[in-house]
C-alpha cells in the first residue's frame, strides 16, 4: 500500500464517519489489498477479498461516497480481516 491508500483506510475507520472519501481512492485501496473487482449491472461493482464478497454502487454524478457506503466498506473490510 502506498501513502494515499494508507490515508484512505484511516479515513474509512475514522469516527465520526466521514462522507468526503473519493470512490476512486476506495477502489484503489481494494486493488492494493488484492481484491478481485468485476463490473455488475449499471454502476454496481462486485468485490471479493479474502473470501468475502460484496456489491457496491459507484456514486454518481459526484465521486464521493456517503456515510452509509463508508460504513458498508468498513464492515466489508472487517469481515475480510482488514482493519487498523
Amino acid at each position: 500500500m502506498n501513502n494515499k491508500q494508507i490515508k484512505t483506510i484511516k479515513e474509512i475507520y475514522t469516527n465520526p464517519v466521514k462522507s468526503d472519501i473519493s470512490w476512486n481512492e476506495v477502489e484503489s485501496l481494494f486493488q492494493s489489498l488484492g481484491a478481485n473487482i468485476s463490473e455488475g449491472n449499471g454502476s454496481r461493482i462486485r468485490v471479493e477479498l479474502n473470501g468475502e464478497r460484496a456489491v457496491f454502487h459507484r456514486p454518481h454524478p459526484q465521486n464521493n461516497i456517503d456515510k452509509g457506503a463508508v460504513v458498508s466498506v468498513r464492515k466489508f473490510l472487517n469481515n475480510a480481516g482488514i482493519g487498523l
